[in-house]
């Protein structure tokens, strides 16, 4: 039995709406799961002028990561035909975002799949929900805590 940490964000439409429904469709796929309290950040990797609600969520799973990963992509598309992403490949206001942060303390480098998310360290609206769900979690490159890696996060911010 796995524990998964996924993150839900949506900066467009009813955000608070989307992210009910994200976490109704979660709670059918995968059971029973604890929620973070939302967090409104700036959006991350882009300029726009529409702030993301986010929050985390944390469940157990028998699945492997990457069937987790398939099953996520899935709730996403079937709640927003919205696209993540410009022609570009650069990022764009979204829907809805599904992100799968970790699964328990594994290091996983596959095609289309990285665990825990390569950038978890840059992302306070990753880091809060997540040390509020498991302060004790490590991540398994670094051995830091979430509230550690906050630390350093917002540590970086003010040079």
């Amino acid at each position: 039995m796995h524990t998964v940490f996924i993150n839900i964000g949506s900066n467009m439409g009813q955000r608070r709406l989307v992210l009910s429904r994200a976490m109704r469709a979660v709670g059918e796929a995968f059971g029973p799961y604890e929620i973070s309290h939302v967090v409104e950040s700036e959006p991350w990797g882009f300029d726009s002028d529409r702030k993301f609600l986010n929050l985390g969520m944390m469940f157990n799973s028998e699945l492997e990561p990457r069937q987790i990963l398939e099953r996520l992509l899935e709730i996403e598309k079937s709640l927003s035909t919205v696209p993540h992403r410009n022609a570009d490949g650069s990022y764009t206001d979204r829907e809805l975002d599904i992100d799968l942060v970790a699964v328990d303390e594994l290091t996983v480098e596959e095609p289309g799949l990285i665990l825990p998310h390569p950038h978890l360290a840059e992302r306070d609206f990753f880091l809060v929900p997540m040390e509020e769900l498991a302060p004790g979690w490590h991540h398994p490159a670094t051995g830091l805590t979430p509230t550690q890696m906050l630390y350093n996060l917002e540590n970086s911010k003010i040079k």
